[in-house]
């Protein structure tokens, strides 16, 4: 007789410990994070970040993105950008090298943002994942979390979730879309990775889908696509800081999940598998790659879209592309593309524009998109504000999510200092002086 197994299992109720209490807790750590907590903590209110991996930065540094793409008029990324270069005797960078002043030389930014936080006086605490909300009369009123020391409630006045994937306001059962509004399917998720050993006297470095690379075997675009295991098929490789490396961003898993354990599981493994025939297709193909070695692949997994929150105001992709300047202003001069990754597939969605990008200039996000309609004590930050699905595919890139952060932590500072009653009530022009002028 087959023995049937019980779907469901039943945890007794318990008391957990308060393991802190604080004015403003910022949930993850990665570009949207880092902007709210050190612009809270320079603001003079009790700060705290919470974050799942053994660092911040997020995918700037975990992820080993090779580049802050975009830009944005946000001082703390700039102060990053700064302080990083300054770890020249550590990481070996050379000016003339020609590597820009936004590439990312990873292990140095960890550093670095170690360091701002600190001095900041954020309380950082790692290895931590959200794993609930404290509600009280639609409030959040903390957040319940889970690491080596078991599970625990922090307190806090203002809760930021910068998670990425909303964890926070979907605990807290704020409405959402996820993926694209038509038919939820997502754009595809990718592993980094780094190598060495690349003759910089002729390596070729296409920085676009679009861009073309002819070689004395074929064009390269063309080739990827024929060769490589579907759905890798594109060609990204960006010069990085540190002498003969560079950042390949090139693996493609399709139909990823971000929400659920076991598609970003099936993810990973799949990305992984293609970085050994990605590496010994640019060896046979890609002129400077002859002699290239794996250095490093990414502890975290590149997600680039989940869940699209409601708030009370709404980025749309017309907002974007006529440059709208919105009075109510929480981040200016954002740019980028529609960078719509083929959700099918390899390379750019019929959809993403990037050579004929045209955009009258750079667009403004109001404060509403950082505010859910209804739950108090919260705001979104980051690639989860309240955006379409198009326009979410230019704001989240990290040089626009790290200003939607230090946007979010001012106004969160503002209501705890002010002592508001309700987010709402922060009077836009008080946050507009704080991100604008950056005067702590």
């Amino acid at each position: 007789m087959k023995q049937q197994i019980n779907k469901t299992y039943h945890e007794e109720a318990r008391e957990i410990p308060v393991v802190a209490d604080v004015d403003v807790l910022v949930c993850g750590g990665g570009p949207a994070g880092v902007g709210a907590a050190i612009t809270a903590a320079r603001h003079g209110v009790k700060t705290m970040v919470v974050e799942k991996l053994d660092c911040l930065g997020g995918i700037a540094t975990a992820g080993m993105m090779s580049h802050w793409g975009g830009s944005s008029s946000s001082r703390v990324m700039q102060e990053i950008f700064r302080r990083t270069k300054e770890k020249r005797e550590i990481i070996g960078w050379k000016d003339e090298n020609g590597c820009g002043i936004n590439s990312i030389a990873h292990d140095a930014q960890k550093i670095v943002l170690d360091e701002m936080a600190v001095e900041s006086g954020v309380g950082i605490l790692y290895g931590t994942s959200v794993c609930g909300v404290g509600i009280e009369n639609e409030k959040v009123t903390g957040v319940i979390v889970e690491n080596k020391s078991g599970r625990g409630f922090i307190k806090a006045k203002v809760t930021v979730d910068a998670t990425g994937d909303g964890d926070v306001a979907y605990y807290a059962g704020v409405p959402f879309c996820l993926g694209r509004e038509t038919d939820h399917k997502m754009q595809p998720s990718t592993i980094m990775f780094k190598l060495g050993g690349v003759d910089y006297s002729c390596a070729v470095l296409p920085p676009s889908f679009e861009t073309l690379v002819p070689t004395a075997k074929g064009e390269l675009q063309a080739l990827g696509k024929k060769i490589l295991p579907f759905p890798a098929g594109h060609v990204l490789l960006y010069q990085q800081p540190e002498d003969g490396t560079v950042c390949v961003n090139m693996t493609n898993s399709l139909d990823t999940d971000g929400t659920n354990a076991e598609s970003l599981t099936r993810a990973t493994i799949e990305c992984r598998s293609q970085i050994e025939p990605i590496i010994k297709f640019l060896r046979e193909y890609a002129p400077g790659y002859e002699n290239c070695w794996l250095m490093s692949t990414a502890s975290l997994l590149g997600v680039r879209e989940t869940r699209h929150f409601e708030g009370v105001e709404r980025l749309e992709k017309d907002d974007i592309l006529t440059a709208k300047y919105y009075e109510n202003w929480v981040v200016r001069h954002a740019f980028f593309n529609f960078d719509v990754h083929n959700i099918t597939g390899p390379g750019l969605d019929k959809t993403g524009v990037q050579q004929e990008w045209r955009q009258s200039g750079t667009y403004t996000i109001p404060y509403g998109c950082l505010l859910p309609k209804k739950i108090e004590g919260l705001l979104f930050s980051g690639r989860n504000i309240s955006g379409s699905h198009l326009a979410h595919s230019n704001f989240r890139i990290m040089s626009v999510c790290i200003a939607l952060g230090e946007a979010a932590g001012a106004a969160a500072a503002l209501c705890v200092k002010q002592n508001k009653e309700s987010l709402k009530e922060v009077n836009v022009k008080d946050i507009q002086a704080i991100v604008g002028s950056h005067k702590y």
